[in-house]
């Protein structure tokens, strides 16, 4: 129970520290000491910081699969807004059939490798 405790506790600590940062940006730009209108497009990546923190840790295998999935959306959701690599809405869908290809391919894996986490996924 430690050990879930200590991932519960790490992963409130990032949402509290992400919250803060997001609090002080938005105070800065209210008081007129910096202005974070240029930042607005870089709010795909927090997708990717929650995944990444869901995928650390001690997750069950639907935890860490979910962030996983986290994570391809907020690049995805980046590099489309960005124009990364030409990358539109239009021709970037089939990436989803390659990530949903990719995730039935390690299922098996990652079911192995989160055996011990299995009654976490039933709860």
């Amino acid at each position: 129970m430690g050990i879930e405790n200590g991932y519960r506790q790490r992963k409130q600590m990032m949402w509290g520290l992400v919250l803060i940062a997001v609090g002080v940006a938005f105070l800065l730009d209210r008081m007129d000491i910096a202005d974070i209108s240029t930042l607005w497009h870089y709010w795909p990546l927090l997708l990717v910081v929650a995944g990444i923190n869901q995928t650390i840790g001690y997750p069950s295998a639907r935890e860490f699969t979910s962030g996983l999935w986290t994570v391809f959306v907020g690049l995805w959701l980046f590099a489309v807004f960005e124009g990364l690599l030409g990358l539109t809405f239009r021709n970037s869908w089939p990436l989803f059939i390659l990530m949903w290809g990719l995730q039935l391919v390690l299922e098996p894996v990652l079911a192995r490798r989160f055996a011990s986490n299995k009654e976490k996924d039933h709860v």
